[in-house]
This record gives structure tokens, sequence and C-alpha cells, in this order.
């Protein structure tokens, strides 16, 4: 039976080396078959996924030599974190190594907005030449709200500041004491505040019980109706139905999701829409950050595996 399962798409020199070291059972759409899930891993000392496998307590459980869960990613939310630490089980992930590639789609995603880059594209290649269609809006004195302030907060601000954006933002676990704050400007508030004051509002939070449905019908009305809203975290913090009909009535600009509630999205709903850009959960996936964070996984199976010490535990034994 295999060491290590792989139960989504994973693939590069540093699992080209641990398949070189253990027995690895890697299938790609393993994450859809519950059963076959459950059977791979009954003997199974490790497990490395992405954000699609479900690591329940159930499959923890039922995985009686499971030393280590993986994740290819910084989010959790799909790994049963404080089932992993009642028995034992070493959590791991990468924390920071897609941090600044979610940076950058987002600052696509401004810059799309603002000069409604999609719309000019679609209607060019059909034959058309409508320069006086496609009249934007520069993102240099438009203020940007940024709802969370971590790691990838942090470098969106730095980057839309080089554009000549203010900054204000809301992050209620923000420690006192980040320079970046200073350095540029930052205007920390009230949530509501940044909401009605932002020209343009990203979202940056992980997915937690507070976090669910943070956004939702109160939150959009609060938004000025020519306000653009981008979303790169998780889909759930999203109330999806509230988001399409501030979108429908004119509530809001328009809308860049790279994240939805239900993945892959059933076709229609933000979809339909002209006034939103919709990508399929793409943040992470650079050829650079996606070398780093299987990097990062690879290694702390085998740390974890040799006995060692793995550099990014969320859960310890």
């Amino acid at each position: 039976m295999a060491e290590v399962v792989v139960s989504e798409a994973i693939s590069g020199p540093a699992m080209d080396s641990l398949k070189a070291e253990f027995d690895v059972l890697s299938i790609p759409s393993l994450w859809q078959d519950e059963d076959a899930l459950r059977s791979a891993m009954k003997d199974a000392k490790a497990i490395i996924v992405r954000n699609q496998t479900q690591v329940s307590a159930a499959l923890i459980e039922s995985s009686s030599q499971l030393q280590v869960v993986a994740r290819a990613g910084a989010g959790l939310d799909n790994v049963d974190t404080a089932a992993a630490s009642r028995r034992g089980v070493v959590v791991t992930y990468a924390p920071r190594e897609n941090s600044l590639a979610v940076a950058e789609l987002t600052m696509g995603f401004l810059l799309n907005l603002a000069r409604d880059i999609p719309s000019a594209h679609i209607d060019t290649r059909a034959g058309n030449w409508n320069r006086t269609h496609f009249v934007g809006t520069e993102l240099s004195g438009k203020i940007l709200g940024l709802v969370g302030f971590g790691r990838i907060g942090q470098l969106v601000a730095k980057r839309a500041v080089a554009f000549g954006m203010s900054i204000v933002a809301y992050d209620k676990f923000l420690p006192n004491d980040v320079p970046l704050v200073d350095q540029l400007g930052v205007k920390m508030l009230e949530f509501e505040e940044v909401l009605k004051l932002s020209d343009f509002v990203s979202c940056h939070v992980p997915l937690v019980a507070e976090t669910h449905h943070l956004f939702s019908h109160h939150q959009f009305s609060q938004m000025k109706d020519s306000a653009c809203f981008l979303n790169t975290s998780r889909g759930e913090v999203v109330d999806e139905r509230a988001l399409y009909e501030a979108l429908s009535i004119g509530g809001l600009r328009g809308a860049a999701v790279d994240v939805r509630e239900i993945e892959p999205p059933e076709p229609g709903g933000l979809a339909d829409l002209t006034n939103v850009i919709v990508t399929p959960h793409i943040g992470a996936f650079s050829h650079e950050a996606q070398m780093r964070v299987v990097d990062a996984v690879c290694h702390d199976v085998r740390s974890v595996l040799r006995g060692e010490q793995p550099r990014n535990p969320f859960v310890s034994k």
C-alpha cells in the first residue's frame, strides 16, 4: 500500500524526488470519490491535498497510520485541524509561498476593472473599433479598501500605492505593530467605514466561522454605486446571491471574483453578468508559486516521515 497519497493534481521536481524516496499514489481525481479515498488512506502515512479534498474527522480517524496532512496552499478550511490535533497528526501547509501570485492577480483585476479591458478585448475581436465605448478610470487617486491586511493584503497595498492609490483597511486580528501601516500611510478603519469610503474593495480574509458571508446584502448596500468588489480569498466569505443582486441593480459598478461559494459553480449566475470578471480559482497558479508550494509541502512530508520537524506546521504533535 502507498505511504503517501496525493489526491489532487500536484507535480514538479520536488514531487518526483518524493516519489523516489517513498511509495506515492498520485490520482488527481481521487478527491471526487470518498470511498476510494478512504480505501487509499487505510495504511497511508501521509496525504497531500489542494483545496478540493475534504480531510474530515472521519477520514482522519479511519486512517490508522496517518502521520501528516500536507495542504498545498495557504487555506486550511478543507482540513479538520482539530481532529488531526486529537489524533496527533501533523498538519502542514504553505502559508507564504503563493501570496505574491494572489497579490499580482488582484492587481490585474484592479486594472481590468478600471479600464474594462475584458469587454474591450471581446468587442474588438468581434471586428469592432469602438474606442469611445471604453472610457475607463485611473487607479491613481482612487481609494482601495482592503478587508484583511495579512500577507496578501500587504503585498497588494504596496503595489497599489505604487499606482498612486490611497489605502484604507480593516483587519480585526491585525497586531498593532505592523510597520507597513505607517510606511504606506494606510488608514486602519472599521469595516463599514472601509466599505463606504472605497472606490475598490478587495477581500483578503481566511474562511473561518466569523467570515462566512462576511459580505452580504447589508455590506454591499454600504458601498458606493460606482465601486467595484474583488475577491481572491475564499468564495464562502461572500453571499453570492447578494453580490449578484447588487451588480444587477446597479448597486455596484463591477466585480472580479477568482473564488466561488461552490467550486466549480453551476453555469450562469455571476458569469452571465457583463460587469463581472470571473476566473477559476487561479490566484495561486503561477509557475513560480506552484514550484514554491510543492517544494514546501514535499519537504515537510519528507521531514515528518523521517521523524524530523517540518518547516510550516499548523498542527504539531
